[in-house]
C-alpha cells in the first residue's frame, strides 16, 4: 500500500524545539513571558494598530468576542450556516439567537443581501465567517451594521493572512475579530486562539474575563467580573512565537499547494466557482480584485450525483484521507431540535454541503503527493486526464 497522506499536518521544526525547551527549563508555563511576546508578535505581524489577547482556542476568542459585543438574552446575531459550529455554539453560550442566511454560491460566504433581509427588530449584530480562508464581503457587511446600528463579530479563524477588498488584513479594520490555531491551521499552537481589536478597554476586559476575571494587578484572589480559564499557555505561545517567524512563507508554500491542485484538477474538466453545470467538480473560487484567500484547507465540491462516502472511502482504500467538509449548522441535531428547521431553508449552503469535499491540505505537501490525490480522485469519479 502507498504511503499515507493525512488530511492535514503541522509545519514543526527545531525553533518551535529550541523555544518549547526554554519554557521548560524557566519553569514558567503559563501567564509567562512567551505569553506577552506571543501577543506582541501577532499584533506586529497581523498590522493595524491592533490589540491581540490570546486565548486557549478560536471558540474562547468567539466566546469573549460575544460578551465584547454584550450580546445576549433576546438578542438575535445574523451568521453562516455553512461554517464549523464554534461560530454558533458562542452566541448560544450568552443566551444569543443566532439567525442564518444564505450563502452567496461563489465564494461560499454569507451573502450581505440575505442577511439584510433577515435583519428584525430583534436583530443586535452580524457574524461573518471567513469561509475557508476566503474574506467575506467586509465593506457590505460594515456599511450594513452602520445603516442598522448593528455590532459586528469577525470569525476569521479559517482566514489567518486572507485580504479583503480594501487590500487590508482580515482583523485590521477595526471589527472584532478571531483567529485560531488548531494544529490543522496556516500556522498552530497546538490549540489556542487570539482576539485582536483596535479598542484598548476591549482588550483589557477579555485580558481579565480570559483569566477568571482577575484585576490587573493580577492578585491571585481579587476577581472584579465573571470570567473564564481561556488562558493560553507559555508552551503553546512558544510554538507559536516560532510559528509567526516563518508564517509569510508557510502561507507562501500553501498557496503553491492549491495551484498545484487547481491545475491538475483542471485537468480532469473541473470547473471554476460559478461556472458549474452539475457535471463537473467544482474548484474554490478564484480570488476577486483585492481579495486574497488565505489557503486553510481545499474544498471541492463533487459532481451532482456523485457518491459521496462512495468516493471518500476509495480513497481511504489508497492511504488518501478526505472528508466530507462542512455539515450545515442548523440541520446538525441540537440546532434542528432547538430550532425546528427540517432541510430546504438555506438551499444555496444545503447544496454545498452535501457536495463538499475536504481533500488533503499541508504546508508541506509535494506535487507527487498532490499528483496522486488528483489521480486517486479521478479514478474514483470516473474521470481521466
Amino acid at each position: 500500500m502507498n504511503e499515507p497522506i493525512p488530511l492535514a499536518r503541522p509545519e514543526l521544526g527545531p525553533r518551535e524545539e529550541e523555544l518549547l525547551l526554554e519554557v521548560v527549563r524557566s519553569g514558567s508555563l503559563s501567564l509567562g513571558p512567551k505569553l506577552d511576546q506571543f501577543e506582541h508578535d501577532f499584533s506586529d505581524w497581523i498590522g493595524g494598530a491592533v490589540y491581540a489577547v490570546a486565548v486557549s482556542s478560536g471558540t474562547a476568542a468567539l466566546h469573549l468576542g460575544v460578551r465584547a459585543k454584550g450580546w445576549s438574552d433576546g438578542d438575535e446575531v445574523i451568521t453562516s450556516p455553512l461554517s464549523f459550529v464554534a461560530s454558533t455554539n458562542c452566541l448560544l453560550y450568552e443566551g444569543a439567537k443566532p439567525v442564518f442566511a444564505d450563502i452567496d454560491p461563489v465564494t461560499l460566504n454569507l451573502d450581505p443581501e440575505k442577511a439584510a433581509e433577515a435583519i428584525k427588530e430583534t436583530t443586535k449584530g452580524l457574524l461573518p465567517v471567513h469561509i475557508f480562508g476566503y474574506p467575506a464581503d467586509l465593506p457590505a457587511f460594515g456599511a450594513l451594521a452602520k445603516q442598522q446600528e448593528l455590532g459586528m463579530l469577525e470569525d476569521a479563524c479559517q482566514a489567518l493572512g486572507a485580504i479583503d477588498s480594501t487590500g487590508a488584513k482580515i482583523g485590521t479594520d477595526g471589527n472584532l475579530a478571531t483567529f485560531a490555531f488548531y494544529a490543522n491551521k496556516q500556522m498552530t499552537t497546538g490549540e489556542g486562539g487570539i482576539l485582536v481589536t483596535s479598542d484598548q478597554e476591549v482588550a483589557e476586559a477579555v485580558h481579565s474575563e480570559r483569566n477568571q476575571g482577575r484585576t490587573p494587578d493580577m492578585q491571585q484572589v481579587d476577581h472584579d467580573r465573571i470570567g473564564f480559564n481561556y488562558r493560553l499557555t507559555d508552551l503553546h505561545a512558544a510554538i507559536g512565537i516560532a510559528q509567526l517567524e516563518r508564517l509569510d512563507e508557510m502561507l507562501n508554500a500553501r498557496e503553491n499547494v492549491a495551484a498545484l491542485y487547481r491545475e491538475r484538477l483542471t485537468q480532469l474538466g473541473a470547473a471554476p466557482s460559478g461556472e458549474d453545470d452539475d457535471h463537473d467538480i467544482v474548484l474554490p473560487n478564484e480570488n476577486r480584485g483585492s481579495e486574497r484567500r488565505s489557503w486553510f484547507v481545499f474544498v471541492v465540491q463533487l459532481p451532482d450525483g456523485a457518491d459521496r462516502d462512495a468516493v471518500i472511502k476509495s480513497l481511504g482504500d489508497d492511504g488518501i484521507a478526505s472528508r466530507a467538509y462542512l455539515p450545515c449548522i442548523h440541520l446538525l441535531p441540537p440546532y434542528r431540535e432547538r430550532f425546528g428547521y427540517t432541510g430546504g431553508e438555506f438551499p444555496i449552503a444545503e447544496r454545498v454541503a452535501e457536495r463538499s469535499l475536504a481533500l488533503p491540505f499541508f504546508t508541506s505537501m509535494t506535487e507527487s503527493q498532490v499528483d496522486r490525490v488528483c489521480t486517486a480522485l479521478g479514478e474514483a469519479l470516473g474521470k481521466r486526464p
